[in-house]
C-alpha cells in the first residue's frame, strides 16, 4: 500500500462496489477510509490501532 494516496483494494477488481483507504505517513498513524461511488460525501479517518483490530475481525469471520 502506498503511503498518503488512495488505494483500491485489489479484490475489488475492475468494481466500483468498494471503498478506498489512504493509510497516511508513519508521523501520522492514521487511515482514512472512502466510498469509491461517493468520494464527495468525505471520509472516515481511524487511528492505526482501530484500523487493524477491524480487520482482524473480518478476517476471522471468513470462512
Amino acid at each position: 500500500m502506498r503511503l498518503n494516496e488512495w488505494n483500491k483494494s485489489t479484490y475489488s477488481g475492475a468494481s466500483a462496489n468498494c471503498v478506498e483507504t489512504c493509510l497516511r505517513a508513519p508521523a501520522h498513524p492514521m487511515v482514512d477510509l472512502r466510498d469509491t461511488q461517493n468520494r464527495e460525501a468525505g471520509h472516515l479517518t481511524f487511528a492505526r490501532r482501530e484500523w487493524v483490530v477491524l480487520l482482524s475481525g473480518a478476517r476471522s469471520q471468513q470462512h
